[in-house]
């Protein structure tokens, strides 16, 4: 690992401060009416926070003091400045147009605060770093602010009333706190037959963004939230199939194929090891919460602890069935 000198491994850092510069940045336009700079500055800031945890892994330059820095920036950045420039651009007359602010504001807090207790909890299984758990902040702003792309494109409409852009702003606040998983890009692996279809299909989302910058990114925004129906569906079929947890992303197509042959032939896929180990623990949990009357001994006089005498939502959590 070669060593790079003090003011070098201080850069990561350096880009985080422009990032949190360039977002807060976004307000003052707004106070002048230059809508299209809040939206300039709001992407400078989701390029250099892009930018930051790269250089730092890349230089060995990790701290702590850094990631605290990247999430006060990430608030300020993709929190506090959009919700004062829809507070400027549209709520600023309605009687509850600070209270939506204040309610995406501290959304995004939460949504921090959590990510960053999420890092060091070791309870997650091993496919949980692939899904961040609600929508994560850069992309949050991009989704909240499709109203004012809307209306730098078009103009004035319906997406654009108060009423419109407060429910959506509301909405974001509501998937940025939720439970529900969103793909992390940083693991997503792009197979070797799909890299020149990928790379034709880049050029052509810059055309479009150098051609109708804000209408590109009011789609960009609409088909991250198309993605997510898709990403619960694979988070649900991991948590199912914990034989495909240690396998390659490239190879779990195999892992998926075998898996439907097996259920098309009325098969069950052998418990893993750790798998069996948590059914176990369930079982012990039930006979624990059983009275002293409600045991199997104690009706039939011995120790008779199989799976059809166990209650039927145990038995579906276990995976048994009755014979």
């Amino acid at each position: 690992m070669p060593t790079y000198a003090a003011g070098v491994r201080l850069l990561p850092n350096a880009v985080t401060v422009l990032a949190l510069c360039a977002g807060l940045s976004a307000v003052q336009f707004a106070l002048v009416g230059r809508f299209e700079l809040c939206v300039a500055s709001v992407g400078a800031a989701a390029l250099c926070d892009a930018l930051d945890g790269r250089l730092a892994r890349m230089l060995d330059a990790s701290s702590r003091i850094g990631a605290e820095l990247d999430s006060l920036a990430d608030l300020v950045s993709f929190g506090v400045s959009p919700a004062l420039v829809f507070y400027i651009w549209q709520l600023e007359g309605n009687r509850f147009g600070w209270i939506v602010s204040l309610i995406f504001t501290v959304c995004m807090a939460l949504r921090l605060a959590r990510f960053n207790t999420l890092i060091d909890d070791e309870d997650q299984p091993p496919f949980a770093k692939e899904f961040f758990v609600g929508v994560p902040a850069p992309a949050a702003a991009l989704v909240a602010g499709i109203p004012l792309y809307l209306w730098l494109n078009f103009g004035p409409g319906w997406w654009s009333a108060p009423l419109t852009v407060g429910l959506w702003m509301l909405a974001v606040a509501g998937l940025m706190v939720s439970r529900l998983p969103t793909l992390s890009l940083k693991t997503v692996r792009v197979p070797a037959r799909l890299i020149a279809p990928l790379l034709v299909l880049v050029g052509v989302a810059a055309a479009v963004l150098l051609t109708a910058p804000f209408l590109g990114l009011a789609v960009v925004g609409l088909g991250y939230l198309v993605m997510i129906p898709y990403t619960i569906y694979r988070y649900r079929w991991l948590a199912r199939h914990p034989e495909a947890w240690h396998v390659p992303v490239r190879e779990r197509r195999a892992v998926a194929r075998a898996a439907r042959s097996a259920r098309r032939l009325g098969l069950r896929p052998p418990l893993r090891r750790r798998v069996a180990g948590r059914a176990s623990a369930v079982a012990r949990g039930v006979v624990r919460r059983l009275g002293p009357d409600d045991r199997p001994e104690s009706r039939n006089g011995h120790a008779a602890m199989g799976p059809g005498s166990l209650p039927r939502g145990s038995r579906r959590r276990l995976g048994l069935r009755r014979r």
